[in-house]
C-alpha cells in the first residue's frame, strides 16, 4: 500500500496567545492537516479564531506554540526571508477587503506577487497576468483601476492576484463579505473551480453556512479550538 501524500499544510499542537494585561488566547491547541485537492471551510461564531487559524495557516502569524509544516517543512525556525519566499512560491490569499493598490490598474495589481518572485521576465509576467485575468471573465478590464470596476470584478481582481504565481493553497478570508447576492455566488462558484487543480486546496473562512456547506470539508472553531460542526 502507498503512503499517503504529504500534508499541504499542518498544524501540530498550534496556540496563538496574545500576551497583554490579561493575556488573550485566540487558537488552543489545534491539530490538523489538509491534503491535496482540499476545499475545506472554516466557520464559527464571530470572535472564536477562524480567521487567527487562517493567518497561521497561511504563514501570516507565527504560533506562540506548535509548529505549522508546509508541504513537511517546518516553519517555527524558519527565517523570515525563506518563510516569506516560502508564501509567495506555495500560497496565495484572498481577503474581504480586496487590498488592491489604487493607482495600478488590474493588470498591474496582478502582475504584483510575481515581481516579488523574480522568476518571470516582464513579458512572461504580462502574459500570464492577461492570461489569468481572461479566465476570469476580466479581459477586458484588464488596464483599468480599481475605481472603474464594480465590488464583484475587484475581488474577481484579487483572486486573479491570488493565483499569480500557481499557489498550492489558496486561503480566502471572508472573501464574499462585502459583495451583494449575485457577485457573492460568482466569486464562490470561481473559488470552487480552483479546487483540485493540479492538487490545489481552497481554505475559506465564512460566516455563511450555505457557503461553507458546499465545501468539501468543514472546520468548525469555537474558542479558539476545533469543535464539532453543528446541524445548520
Amino acid at each position: 500500500m502507498s503512503a499517503p501524500p504529504t500534508p499541504l499544510i499542518e498544524a501540530r499542537g498550534v496556540t496563538r496567545v496574545l500576551a497583554g494585561e490579561i493575556d488573550t488566547t485566540l487558537v488552543a491547541g489545534i491539530d490538523l492537516a489538509i491534503g491535496p485537492g482540499e476545499f475545506v471551510a472554516i466557520t464559527g461564531p464571530s470572535g472564536s479564531g477562524k480567521s487567527s487559524l487562517m493567518y497561521l495557516l497561511g504563514l501570516l502569524d507565527s504560533p506562540t506554540t506548535g509548529e505549522i509544516l508546509v508541504e513537511g517543512r517546518p516553519t517555527a525556525r524558519m527565517p523570515e526571508d525563506d518563510k516569506a519566499r516560502l508564501r509567495l512560491e506555495t500560497l496565495g490569499f484572498v481577503f474581504q477587503f480586496h487590498f488592491l493598490l489604487a493607482e495600478f490598474s488590474a493588470l498591474d495589481n496582478v502582475m504584483l506577487p510575481m515581481r516579488a518572485l523574480e522568476k518571470l521576465s516582464e513579458n512572461e509576467m504580462r502574459a500570464r497576468g492577461l492570461d489569468i485575468l481572461a479566465r476570469l471573465g476580466l479581459k477586458d478590464h484588464a488596464h483599468k483601476r480599481p475605481d472603474q470596476l464594480s465590488g464583484g470584478q475587484r475581488q474577481r481582481v484579487a483572486i486573479a492576484r491570488a493565483l499569480a504565481n500557481n499557489p498550492k493553497v489558496i486561503l480566502a478570508d471572508e472573501p464574499t463579505g462585502n459583495l451583494d447576492t449575485a457577485s457573492t455566488e460568482q466569486v464562490f462558484d470561481i473559488i470552487k473551480t480552483l479546487v483540485g487543480e493540479g492538487g490545489r486546496s481552497v481554505i475559506i473562512v465564512t460566516h455563511d453556512p450555505h457557503l461553507a456547506r458546499r465545501a468539501s470539508r468543514r472546520l468548525h472553531v469555537v474558542d479558539g479550538r476545533l469543535a464539532p460542526v453543528p446541524e445548520d
